[in-house]
């Protein structure tokens, strides 16, 4: 029997247009599942739910700012007059600003916090009936290598993925007696419109490359391909990791 796959699976994706979260639905729907994935951008948004629907799947987006209570508490309540259960939830949206710590204004610090823990953080609240309702669902939250070590990335950034982290271990101990999974995947620089201006700079490329046992940066689909194992059944006893999809990173430097 091949159970590697998500047929008649429902997930949420948030972050989904671009990069790793769009990355994330085009693997899902490959391997069967019904998607509704979310975005700021209207337009974004619009094209690909046009696109994906005209190949023949079940793909719905929702444009939705992930820093916004309102915004996302919206998008619960069409989750639930769409669905009567959510099988995967998969919180990808994030933000960086890249700057020494003094250099943060509070409201630039309560922004990446906004948008990459409490975004999380309030989804999974919010959608925890509905992840109930499945007896058998999947949390995967999108962290980064810098929620574990300090790789540059400005302190809000690491913190607020750090938070990440300890939030889906806490969780999956908490909601394992219902039936839900939670992991984090934490990938390394990866090729995605967040690190495209990074990248572009030579100089930093080579350094990354140079300390990356793989010898390149990721592409988005070899995250994504993490997070559709830990969506699958196949991946049922797995909870309260952190998968590191950094090419060696941890493992050759730290």
């Amino acid at each position: 029997m091949n159970n590697w796959n998500l047929e008649g699976k429902k997930a949420l994706v948030t972050g989904g247009t671009k990069g790793i979260g769009r990355a994330v639905v085009e693997e899902f729907v490959s391997l069967g599942a019904e998607v509704i994935f979310t975005a700021r951008d209207v337009v974004a948004v619009h094209e690909m739910e046009r696109e994906f629907q005209r190949k023949g799947f079940k793909v719905y987006g929702v444009a939705a700012d992930a820093a916004s209570q309102d915004n996302r508490e919206k998008l619960a309540n069409f989750l639930t007059n769409k669905w009567d259960k959510l099988d995967v939830l998969v919180n990808n949206a994030g933000t960086n600003i890249r700057k020494g710590t003094v250099d943060y204004t509070i409201d630039e610090y309560r922004k990446i916090y906004e948008i990459n823990f409490f975004s999380a953080f309030e989804l999974n609240r919010l959608c925890f009936p509905m992840l109930k309702a499945s007896g058998n669902a999947s949390v995967i939250n999108v962290a980064s290598v810098a929620g574990q070590y300090d790789v540059g990335t400005g302190s809000p950034y690491a913190t607020s993925k750090a938070a990440m982290i300890q939030l889906s271990r806490s969780l999956a101990v908490e909601w394992a007696k219902e039936g839900i999974r939670v992991n984090t995947v934490s990938p390394w620089f990866t090729v995605t419109p967040l690190t495209d201006s990074y990248l572009a700079n030579l100089d930093k490329l080579k350094q990354i490359v140079d300390r990356t046992p793989i010898g390149r940066v990721a592409q988005p689909e070899e995250v994504a391909s993490a997070i559709a194992f830990l969506a699958m059944d196949k991946a049922s006893y797995i909870s309260g990791q952190h998968i590191m999809t950094d090419g060696g990173l941890t493992s050759g430097i730290f």
